[in-house]
């Protein structure tokens, strides 16, 4: 006798009686025995143990066992996905057959045997532990050696690039261009402090990266890294053993090794497999050149940043998984709450990638698709994080105006405003939503005005000009938000990258499991606001998505849409691509959804598709890689820039070591670096005073008369002004974005920029020459300010004048004071 039941999906399914499932229980144990020898194999591969099986009355979602095959039906709770369930093969058979010779006693005992029924057998609970044990062990080492590999492999890369262990320490130095010279220069200070406490004095109390001005050095830049390792250094017995350069360096490679770790475990963590983290890992080094820039610019604060964003992101998404014991969660917290406050400590636009991510997660916590619970937790954390940090920096004026923190405080308020959001049918709860939408925007803005007006910041409004340009909502004269439009790096991603991508098959792979996800996303999502909770289950979602795959999914398309809109966000990224890819390969919901439309779907072909795709595409990528790898290990350069070294030498052997430079920011981080003189300006732009600074030392490539150029370069107290050729000749950029073009835009005197094409209007003609060009040739005018003391082809040194009579110091716009 069959009895017929429904599953929660409403399709029927047939429970055979006691009887007739004792009389067929042979033939069930044969069939039992033929599916445990490929299963064994393929389990090491899938990683983790059989989970007992729960039964649960709310609305049915498969586990993974059902979907890989692995079992008959079993409900999981609702809202549960069916990666945050490992349940191999194997474990899955042990558990069927030790409840199958349970219910074969309770069988015989209805039939008046009278034998005893035996206790559960601990076999199958051991096998189950063994195959955890060492599904974790084996991950564990693969998760290590990727990314130990990919740290040896960054820094060979980078020693063969530049031959950096046989080259001079200032050609070392000179090799860390821009502003990574600039940050590398403070720990070379702090190491050559007669202790730490003058150390810790010369930083916060620094009158040498600004002439005439005394700032605080933690304060203004996130620099608290080069003064940890400088510490370190100073403690630990290897000063004869290590030079400091490389101490620096081996940090930050080996910081790429954590950071791989971290991809690594989030794809792992998606998937059940820990297959997908080392597809991943896999990806992220054969895309090397779209998913970092370790190599060539070591100390930019990216590179410490970013490895702990990762920590974060895999910390967030195990925080996402249900059915988390206390302890996993707390110390999930902490894990997030830490990396999250060493990201911050680490990089000045960490309040910007953390706004992206808050509103990823106000989306879902809006559609109902993440626990209200850990999505406050979340924000809370960010807030708390960005607050202690700003406190480490001396309440740094751009942390306090940031978006991030006057959003999440919105976000908190407007929960307590509206009560019963999630609530109502679809139309209420859509109606709701807007409205709960324009309330956290108004109030967003309200706060964040507020405090600006209240503490007078201006720290960050160069990047609101550019976006606000960036964007089209009208031109712009200003030098700032120019200066960054018309650098490739701030422009639109370039198309030659998806090239790249498709070249190693990640994006052929991304684009499929994103279009899967989002399709499952968007149906979760209707039913999400169809549904009402207080009302009762109404409908039933063929359909799930865990919260830790909905916060991936989001987190992929909002930094996805930063990366299109500016290249250099791509590093944001593409790393995350390489995840959300490999763990959609190996995921079984992905492969059975795809399998269901192709009416190809059986459990045990979704368990071999998920292991056996993610194989051939290593296997393919390995052989299609490895020469290349290794052509480029064998590749051997060297560093060569003797024009800069011979400018360095000759600073250090023929100025006061109380002289202060002028000049172009990316040049003077050098001249920080290699000679310790003092600067007008510096790369770090992160300051309204030094923007003005900047602006008004660049006027020595403006159409500026002599006299002027002279007092705005006298007001900063310089004594020497470097001018480059490459600068004042330049032809990298097209027309109007040069450094020169800029600045006679920003004058009002672009009406005679060289070179085809049509000028701006409202422009007028300049009344002088260009300065960089005229001084060159000697005139009288020029030569009584501007002494030439030291020339090679790239580089012009002049002294300047200090007791001329003259007028008034004018502002970089040509306004005389």
């Amino acid at each position: 006798m069959a009895i017929e039941h429904r599953d929660a999906t409403g399709v029927p399914y047939v429970c055979k009686t006691r009887f007739q499932r004792l009389s067929n229980m042979s033939l069930e144990r044969s069939h039992a025995l033929a599916y445990m020898l490929p299963a064994a194999i393929l389990h090491l591969a899938g990683g983790g143990a059989a989970k007992v099986r729960r039964e649960s009355a709310q609305e049915g979602h498969l586990s993974r066992g059902d979907a890989a095959g692995c079992g008959p039906f079993t409900p999981l709770p609702a809202g549960v996905s069916a990666g945050a369930w490992e349940e191999p093969c194997v474990g899955a058979v042990d558990t069927m057959m030790s409840i199958r010779q349970r219910k074969g006693v309770r069988a015989a005992d209805a039939l008046g045997d009278g034998a005893p029924e035996p206790k559960l057998p601990s076999e199958g609970r051991a096998s189950r532990r063994f195959w955890k044990i060492l599904s974790f062990t084996v991950g564990g080492a693969v998760a290590l050696c990727a990314g130990l590999l990919t740290s040896v492999y960054l820094a060979t890369l980078h020693e063969n690039d530049l031959w950096f262990s046989n080259i001079k320490e200032v050609e070392r130095e000179i090799s860390f261009r821009t502003e990574c010279g600039l940050y590398y220069s403070y720990y070379k200070q702090m190491l050559q402090a007669p202790s730490l406490a003058h150390g810790f004095r010369g930083l916060m109390y620094d009158n040498k990266t600004e002439s005439m001005r005394t700032i605080n050095l933690l304060q203004r830049m996130n620099i608290y890294q080069e003064v940890f390792l400088s510490v370190v250094y100073r403690a630990l017995p290897i000063q004869k053993y290590l030079e400091p350069v490389y101490f620096y360096i081996y940090t930050l490679f080996g910081l790429q090794a954590v950071y791989v770790a971290a991809l690594y475990a989030t794809s792992w963590l998606l998937s059940g497999t820990w297959l997908a983290g080392l597809l991943a890992a896999f990806w992220y080094v054969t895309n090397r050149t779209d998913t970092t820039r370790v190599e060539f610019t070591i100390p930019l604060r990216e590179n410490w940043a970013l490895p702990f964003f990762a920590v974060q992101v895999a910390a967030i998404t195990y925080f996402l998984r249900p059915n988390l014991r206390p302890l996993s969660e707390r110390l999930a917290l902490l894990t997030i709450f830490t990396s999250t406050f060493v990201f911050s400590l680490t990089w000045q636009f960490n309040q910007f990638t953390m706004l992206v991510q808050a509103l990823g997660l106000f989306a879902l916590d809006s559609l109902g698709m993440l626990p209200a619970a850990k999505a406050t937790w979340l924000y809370s954390i960010q807030v708390t994080a960005l607050l202690l940090v700003c406190a480490l920096q001396f309440f740094n004026s751009m942390i306090l105006g940031s978006l991030l923190i006057s959003f999440n405080l919105s976000v908190l308020i407007a929960r307590k405003l509206q009560k019963n959001l999630k609530t109502g049918n679809f139309l209420h709860r859509l109606g709701k939503l807007l409205l709960h939408l324009l309330v956290v925007l108004c109030l967003t803005l309200f706060l964040n005005n507020m405090i600006k007006r209240t503490l007078n910041l201006r720290s960050d409004e160069h990047i609101f000009k550019f976006l606000k340009a960036k964007f089209g909502f009208g031109a712009t004269r200003d030098f700032d938000a120019n200066l960054y439009l018309c650098e490739e790096a701030f422009g639109l991603l370039p198309w030659d990258t998806f090239g790249r991508l498709s070249d190693t098959l990640l994006l052929h792979a991304y684009v499929l499991v994103l279009g899967v996800t989002a399709t499952m996303a968007l149906a979760a999502a209707l039913h999400h606001l169809s549904d009402s909770p207080a009302q009762g289950h109404t409908g039933r979602c063929a359909v799930s998505l865990g919260p830790d795959t909905a916060y991936n999914l989001t987190h992929t398309v909002a930094f996805g849409a930063l990366a299109l809109s500016t290249m250099r966000m791509k590093y944001l990224w593409t790393p995350h691509v390489c995840v959300f890819a490999a763990s959609g390969l190996c995921s079984p919901e992905v492969w059975g959804s795809l399998l269901k439309v192709a009416r190809l779907h059986t459990p045990a072909r979704v368990c071999v598709v998920r292991r056996a795709v993610p194989l051939l595409t290593l296997l393919c990528l390995g052989c299609k890689f490895w020469p290349g790898v290794m052509d480029e290990l064998s590749e051997l350069r060297e560093f060569y820039d003797p024009d800069t070294v011979e400018l360095m030498h000759w600073i250090n052997s023929n100025t006061p070591r109380t002289a202060v430079f002028a000049g172009s920011m990316q040049l003077l981080a050098g001249v920080k670096l290699c000679t310790g003189r003092t600067l007008t300006n510096h790369p770090h732009y992160e300051d309204s005073g030094l923007r003005a600074r900047t602006q008004a030392v660049y006027q020595v490539y403006a159409r500026r008369p002599p006299e002027e150029v002279h007092a705005l370069l006298r007001a900063l107290g310089a004594d020497f002004v470097i001018l480059e050729d490459s600068i004042c000749f330049e032809r990298r950029h097209r027309r109007g974005c040069r450094l020169r073009d800029l600045l006679d835009v920003a004058n009002g005197q672009g009406s005679m920029m060289d070179g085809p094409g049509e000028n701006e209007a409202g422009l007028q003609p300049a009344g002088h020459p260009r300065f960089c060009e005229e001084i060159r040739r000697g005139l009288p005018a020029y030569a009584a300010l501007f002494t030439r003391v030291f020339q090679n082809k790239t580089f012009h040194v002049y002294r300047l004048q200090k007791h001329v009579a003259g007028p008034p110091a004018p502002s970089a716009s040509g306004q005389t004071r």
